[in-house]
């Protein structure tokens, strides 16, 4: 359920964080036709160029011992349960987390400021005058693992394959890419039609892999296979189990490992992953020692199963780390590529059915918040009435616009916590009959005589006991409603198709969105494109209109106005419901590691941040 976004996972640097309404510089005023050592959106750079390493990385922390965890975050076409293939770039097929460690990017982002990238591979960047042109100067040390250079027409293949090959929320980003070229073997130039977010680099640069150019003029981008990639990063794929483990092992010998970037991370020698089709075996072997850490996502579990001898020993550390500065957004997506889900009025029946107040109480023991916004726990998430900035902006929109965007923002409507709030149920009714359903009998029927159908797609047996609440206050109005639990690689074959009614999701976005991204999740053109994360199939020009701006935003002021008109219309519209969030994780470990404290605030990429502390294993008995 739980997923994050491609910059989430590929940080490895770091800068100042901003404050919400100082106004900054764009990355449209940053130095131009000058080699710079690193980008920022809004702000200066907080490292130099001649930097150690990063605040919150542990040079000093020894290196040795094994990871083996399941993970709480995947992206791109990964799966935590089950995979098929080692080839994560590509749509086809389930691939495991973290694949992503074994390759390098251009430049890469930071943990501990919500907006820049130094580089990686790439020594400098220059930017054009006219903002359409960046210019990326290669180490002549980076090596892919088979100890060939990565060059210019590595660099230039990579990003031409994304372009027309890659997964969709790859190829999304260089939809405004005129042409890459290798001016020679170490300098790479890459040019943008104008249309552009110039901030769209900041992902960019820190999300397309390198890949060798070489070893694929022999195989298939495009296959799902089990033989490793060549890669460049920290780590390289070891062993593979198919569907059950994978092991990722650190390259001792890794190019970049003594730049200021990637210095003090990639401290455990082999990285393991578990994979299981269920939380409770997780769970289990989580309880055996099986698996070191885990997030704990289940707040029954949490609350009342973390009573085995382990933890009563203290060879096992339950605590909460507070979570990132960034947007979450948990919610359900309803299907508009179904007919009977188009109309916001039974968008808004379905939402009064969830009891969040008796959920609250009766399943999540309080671990959780209600959510109301696609920009939780951030500057972005609208309340209230809007501000004189957000009305400048609606105002141009207002003949399109829903009437009750102008009020205060929508909140989902609160229940009487008794598992059936009689007075939400009807209103629920009022809302789908207005919308041209009437009973018959025990369901309801649109003017077709044809029945008013929900299924719930979920892929694990727990979420049975949270949903089937809902359903059953669905029902009750007239909705054919039920549940359908899919194994692993049938659920990503339907959420890549877009076959389903309705689906739960977890997203972190990144702490500054880029017009691309938000294009990938919310953009009418995504609508389209299988394996896209527009789950809902949102097609609207003002929403499109809304996300363009985002790429005018000259300081951060402007950007969170914009995102919360954005936020005010997508509630509006209920495209997604949003359901509930946590501002802690939940993290249970056996107590061997070290790890620096505080951790970042824009990332918790435990697997390489964390280091064995052989005395601590030692003293739990684990050696």
């Amino acid at each position: 359920m739980t997923r994050l976004t491609r910059r989430d996972l590929l940080k490895v640097s770091s800068a100042t964080m901003l404050t919400a309404m100082a106004p900054r510089l764009a990355l449209a005023e940053v130095a131009t036709d000058v080699p710079l050592h690193g980008l920022s959106a809004f702000g200066e750079l907080k490292y130099p160029k001649d930097f150690a390493h990063f605040d919150y990385a542990s040079p000093d922390a020894p290196k040795g011992g094994t990871f083996a965890f399941s993970p709480p975050t995947w992206i791109f076409n990964q799966s935590p349960q089950t995979f098929n293939t080692l080839n994560t770039f590509s749509p086809k097929g389930d691939a495991p987390p973290r694949m992503e460690l074994c390759f390098d990017t251009l430049m890469a982002s930071a943990l501990d400021e919500p907006d820049s990238i130094y580089g990686l591979v790439a020594e400098t960047v220059t930017v054009s005058a006219d903002r359409n042109t960046f210019t990326f100067k290669l180490r002549r040390e980076a090596r892919f693992h088979d100890g060939t250079p990565i060059i210019a027409e590595d660099v230039v293949f990579s990003y031409q394959t994304m372009q027309k090959k890659g997964h969709p929320e790859l190829l999304l980003l260089l939809t405004e890419m005129k042409e890459v070229v290798a001016e020679d073997e170490h300098t790479v130039r890459l040019a943008f039609t104008g249309k552009h977010s110039d901030r769209a680099i900041l992902d960019i640069a820190a999300a397309m892999p390198v890949l060798s150019r070489n070893w694929y003029a022999t195989r298939d981008f495009e296959a799902s296979t089990l033989e490793p990639p060549l890669g460049s990063g920290a780590y390289r794929v070891a062993r593979v189990a198919v569907g059950q483990s994978i092991e990722y092992e650190r390259v001792t010998d890794y190019w970049a490992q003594n730049l200021p970037i990637q210095r003090g991370f990639n401290h455990f020698a082999r990285i393991k992953i578990e994979f299981y089709r269920d939380r409770q075996p997780e769970f289990e072997a989580f309880k055996k020692g099986d698996i070191f850490w885990r997030k704990e996502a289940t707040a029954k579990t949490w609350t009342t199963e973390y009573n085995f001898p382990a933890v009563q020993q203290n060879r096992v550390v339950k605590r909460q780390f507070p979570s990132e500065k960034r947007p979450q957004m948990q919610a359900w997506a309803i299907n508009q590529r179904r007919e009977h889900f188009r109309d916001p009025r039974v968008r808004e029946a379905i939402a009064l059915c969830f009891d969040f107040e008796w959920t609250q109480k009766n399943l999540f023991y309080g671990m959780y918040e209600r959510s109301q916004s696609l920009f939780e726990n951030s500057d972005f998430r609208a309340s209230g009435k809007p501000s004189p900035e957000e009305l400048a902006l609606m105002e141009p929109f207002r003949d399109r616009l829903p009437e009750g965007i102008f009020g205060d923002a929508v909140v989902q409507t609160p229940s009487d916590g008794s598992g059936r709030d009689r007075k939400n149920l009807r209103r629920a009714v009022e809302l789908v009959s207005e919308a041209g359903f009437k009973r018959d009998g025990n369901r309801l029927v649109d003017g077709a005589g044809k029945t008013l159908n929900f299924e719930m797609l979920i892929q694990a047996e727990v979420f049975s006991r949270v949903y089937s609440p809902f359903i059953n206050n669905l029902k009750a109005i007239g909705i054919n409603a039920s549940l359908r639990l899919v194994d692993p690689a049938q659920y990503q074959i339907r959420l890549q198709d877009f076959d389903f009614d309705v689906i739960g999701i977890a997203y972190s976005l990144s702490a500054t969105p880029t017009r691309e991204s938000l294009e990938t999740m919310f953009g009418s053109r995504a609508a389209g494109i299988p394996g896209t994360t527009n789950f809902p199939g949102i097609a609207d020009p003002v929403v499109d209109a809304l996300i363009a701006k985002v790429s005018e935003a000259h300081s951060r002021a402007e950007l969170i106005s914009i995102l919360r008109v954005l936020d005010r219309l997508l509630r509006v519209r209920r495209d997604w419901i949003p359901n509930w969030y946590s501002a802690n994780h939940p993290v249970a470990y056996w107590d061997m590691f070290g790890f620096k404290e505080p951790k970042p605030d824009y990332g918790f990429p435990v697997e390489t941040l964390w280091w064995f502390d052989e005395a601590k294993a030692k003293a739990i008995g684990r050696v």
